[in-house]
């Protein structure tokens, strides 16, 4: 089978050392093989992708140490008939069941039916997941549904600093707040709020940014807030 193509299915991915472990039919009997996944064969640059379970994949096969073994190279992605069933659904009902992960030093979520991996989303005034409960499952929603390799987790229930819970209240009621100009660009200016635990972009015009220094105090009024993002406003 030296350098013949072949179909095969992803059944296990290492993110660590960079390779997928692959099955596939020989002569109607399943083989396993092994494929790097950081383009080691000088094969055109083009944007990675991130291998998950279930992929289905397009790769050569060619010898090693003088035939002794078989190895595995050029390999490309074909598509997750998995992941297509689970964008489908979110389509109409995107909340899933799964059980979190850590690998090396980031935090995935690992789908209850699939066994696909995704990268957990947290916000900067979340408290991370407390490792002892990796065993429960919990329930998360997927995110740029448009976009299936770059699919992300985000969690239902968050547990957030004190401070944001402020600033969503701040939000609702409209109420003003002092802040601390903490960064200044070109194009815009930056503020610590709620004990400097939460930095806003202010939107400010451009006469006034030219005068805006680090450490002015200033009163503004939050004009948009997400788990993700605050943008405030002076008045």
């Amino acid at each position: 089978m030296n350098n013949a193509t072949v179909d095969g299915t992803v059944t296990s991915v290492n993110y660590e050392q960079q390779y997928v472990s692959i099955e596939y039919l020989n002569k109607d009997k399943k083989k396993t093989i092994t494929c790097r996944t950081n383009n080691p064969e000088g094969q055109p640059a083009r944007k990675a992708h991130r291998y998950r379970v279930g992929d289905t994949v397009r790769f050569q096969i060619k010898g090693a140490d003088r035939g002794k073994r078989l190895i595995a190279f050029n390999l490309q992605y074909l598509y997750n008939t998995a992941i297509e069933q689970l964008i489908h659904k979110a389509a109409t009902d995107n909340r899933f069941t799964g059980y979190l992960k850590r690998v090396d030093d980031a935090l995935f979520v690992k789908e209850i039916g699939s066994y696909i991996f995704f990268p957990l989303v947290l916000s900067p005034w979340e408290f991370p997941p407390v490792e002892n409960n990796f065993n429960e499952p919990v329930e998360f929603k997927l995110l740029h549904l448009d976009k299936p390799n770059s699919l992300t987790a985000e969690l239902f229930i968050h547990h957030f600093i004190p401070e944001y819970r402020q600033a969503v209240q701040h939000f609702k009621n409209k109420t003003p707040l002092t802040a601390t100009v903490s960064r200044v660009t070109s194009h815009s200016a930056y503020v610590d709020c709620f004990n400097n635990k939460i930095q806003a972009k202010l939107q400010i015009p451009g006469d006034a940014l030219a005068v805006t220094k680090v450490g002015d105090g200033v009163s503004v009024i939050i004009v948009h807030l997400t788990n993700t993002r605050i943008v405030v406003e002076k008045i």
